[in-house]
């Protein structure tokens, strides 16, 4: 499996998943096979925590590395167990961990307990894209409705307890709406972001 890593600049970006309970309407998986000029992110099957080891491993350019972000075309936190488990083995390389990740891993796995970030992530990038539930629900089209959005913030506020957050929009959206959300990142007391 060729689409397990990408790269892009000094970060190494982990692809363990296509699933995703969103379907965002800017979301690059509609525009674009990968990150990268021909290379698909789309995965024939989820590749198992030894397999994504073995990625790692025979990589040629870890020392030039700094961090591994946890995003390919799905939401990673589909898969919890397993991202903790590579997260952990990543931190044994010393290198710095991010999620990226919509904030609906309690919806998805209802039973996921947050303090297991503490000490394997080191940042959590979590996708607000919305400065309200309608608008987020338009936009990101969940497959949990309405009550998504309040969900990705008590997930982004409980997430604070034990790890560097970060809250982020695409910059497509209206300004006023981008200064609404940077105002709902410096109240919780995130970082934000508009990438």
């Amino acid at each position: 499996m060729t689409n397990i890593l990408y790269r892009i600049k000094n970060s190494l970006f982990v692809n363990i998943t296509n699933a995703c309970p969103c379907d965002c309407v800017f979301c690059i998986r509609n525009f674009s096979e990968g990150m990268n000029e021909g290379e698909s992110l789309w995965l024939d099957r989820e590749p198992t925590i030894p397999e994504v080891q073995k990625a790692y491993t025979t990589r040629a350019d870890l020392t030039e590395i700094e961090e591994v972000v946890f995003c390919g075309y799905g939401e990673p936190m589909q898969r919890p167990d397993d991202v903790i488990a590579l997260a952990k083995f990543f931190k044994e390389s010393d290198k710095r961990v991010r999620i990226n990740t919509n904030g609906l891993v309690r919806l998805i796995h209802p039973t996921f307990e947050i303090a297991r970030l503490q000490g394997v992530v080191d940042t959590v990038s979590i996708s607000l894209n919305a400065d309200d539930a309608e608008e987020y629900n338009r936009v990101t089209r969940p497959i949990f409705g309405i009550k998504s959005y309040q969900e990705m913030l008590s997930f982004a506020r409980d997430a604070k307890k034990y790890t560097n957050v970060t809250l982020s929009i695409v910059g497509v959206i209206e300004k006023h709406r981008i200064d609404n959300c940077r105002q709902i990142a410096r109240d919780m007391g995130v970082n934000f972001r508009v990438r």
